[in-house]
């Protein structure tokens, strides 16, 4: 009976030391798990902010393509303003040469309808004359033949 006492302490000091073993095992098995939690979250954090960061840089690039998509625009549509207001100064110019042009045609035209009626004036009172002449001595010889005959 002391015997089997003996044995049943040894048998309980053996449990023990297999308890203890078992929690000590456990423990190094829970803390190996929360630190392969810990390396995990730290990965997870990790790939977070290397998201955040490509995602900023991203919206960076984006921004800048929209802002030289605009200033291209912008740029492309005041070279377009500038040569219509080009094309309307030389539309502008070429209409006051041609009414010019126009002008000075006209100026001609009214001066060389002048210039032959005076001369028509000029020939028509030279007709009248000559006609008035013609006529005067005729009467004249007329009359100097009445008188011959007289």
């Amino acid at each position: 009976s002391v015997l089997q006492e003996i044995t049943i302490q040894q048998l309980m000091a053996h449990l023990d030391s297999i308890r203890k073993d078992m929690v000590i095992l456990e423990k190094s098995e829970f803390a190996n798990l929360r630190a392969e939690n810990e390396k995990m979250k730290i990965e997870l954090d990790q790939v977070k902010q290397q998201l955040m960061h490509e995602t900023s840089r991203i919206r960076a690039d984006n921004k800048l393509d929209i802002n030289l998509e605009r200033s291209r625009v912008t740029d492309m549509f005041t070279d377009q303003e500038k040569q219509l207001m080009e094309a309307t100064t030389e539309f502008t110019k070429k209409d006051t040469q041609t009414k010019s042009i126009i002008s000075e045609t006209s100026n001609k035209i009214d001066a060389e309808i002048a210039s032959l009626k005076t001369l028509m004036e000029s020939n028509k009172l030279e007709t009248i004359r000559y006609l008035a002449a013609s006529v005067f001595t005729c009467l004249a010889i007329a009359l100097g033949f009445y008188r011959f005959w007289k």
